[in-house]
């Protein structure tokens, strides 16, 4: 791993004179995420907001436990700069970095940040469709919604990047302008266990979808809603894609009901107790 530092407005003015990596440090603000090896922090610089995201190094304890247990650790911020970057020229909108530095050559200890432009006013997925199974949408606007997920994550999933937190909660609807079916923004965020390859491998595809589907269960979604998507996701005749992909949907199915009782196991009244 080489050393990169990358700095755009306002940060390139603001620490021409420091050292970018003491600097980020000293960044204050609404800290969102506090451990040894990373935290995450909202900032404010010239009355615009900021999200930082520092990693210090997880140590070799980590990343082999991670490994042990199957798991690809996430070693610092350059997961997520490379996930922007591809998402930027598969044209799925997402966040802006305005800064970015990696230094240190050893993966257990290299010092590593990012910072994006505040995505606002925007509403997750999640809080926005919340209320839909009591106060439906229009429906040409939810099917505009579900056909804007579907293409971004064939876009995404064809351009050989895997989210690994593939949730609704992870989209943002801008809220300026006011969203309507033919006039709204939607962007793809918190890619920081993202991984980017030339392709996509099939078992990372169906972990994103299946993540995907768990988190959109309680929504009031149709099945026709759901058809709709494996239609624009594969861009393919539904029949063909009922027939030729009936172990994904199947596979979808069983891994959505897994989630579902792990969240409820966690989340549910006196799960706790």
């Amino acid at each position: 791993m080489s050393d990169e530092l990358i700095l755009a407005e306002p940060f390139r003015t603001l620490w021409a004179a420091q050292d970018p990596f003491v600097a980020v440090e000293a960044l204050q603000g609404k800290v969102y995420r506090e451990l040894e090896a990373r935290r995450t922090l909202r900032t404010e610089v010239a009355g615009r907001g900021y999200f930082v995201k520092i990693h210090r190094g997880v140590g070799w304890g980590e990343i082999l436990k991670n490994l042990l247990t199957l798991r690809a650790p996430v070693l610092g911020a350059g997961n997520e700069m490379r996930a922007i970057r591809r998402l930027e020229e598969l044209g799925v909108d997402t966040m802006c970095a305005v800064a970015y530095g990696a230094r240190g050559s050893s993966p257990a200890t290299q010092h590593s940040f990012i910072v994006t432009e505040e995505l606002a006013p925007t509403v997750s997925l999640e809080d926005f469709c919340r209320d839909w199974p009591q106060h439906p949408p229009q429906p040409r606007f939810k099917r505009a919604l579900i056909g804007r997920v579907a293409t971004m994550a064939r876009r995404m999933h064809e351009g050989g990047v895997n989210h690994r937190d593939f949730y609704i909660c992870h989209f943002l609807l801008h809220l300026d302008p006011v969203p309507a079916a033919d006039t709204f923004k939607l962007s793809l965020i918190d890619l920081h266990r993202a991984q980017t390859r030339a392709q996509t491998p099939r078992r990372w595809r169906d972990k994103d979808l299946a993540s995907l589907y768990f988190s959109a269960l309680q929504i009031g979604l149709t099945q026709r809603d759901f058809l709709r998507f494996l239609r624009i996701y594969f861009d393919r005749p539904l029949r063909e894609i009922l027939r030729e992909e009936a172990g994904l949907i199947e596979h979808l199915q069983r891994e959505a009901a897994r989630l579902q009782r792990r969240y409820l196991k966690k989340f549910a009244p006196g799960a706790a107790a």
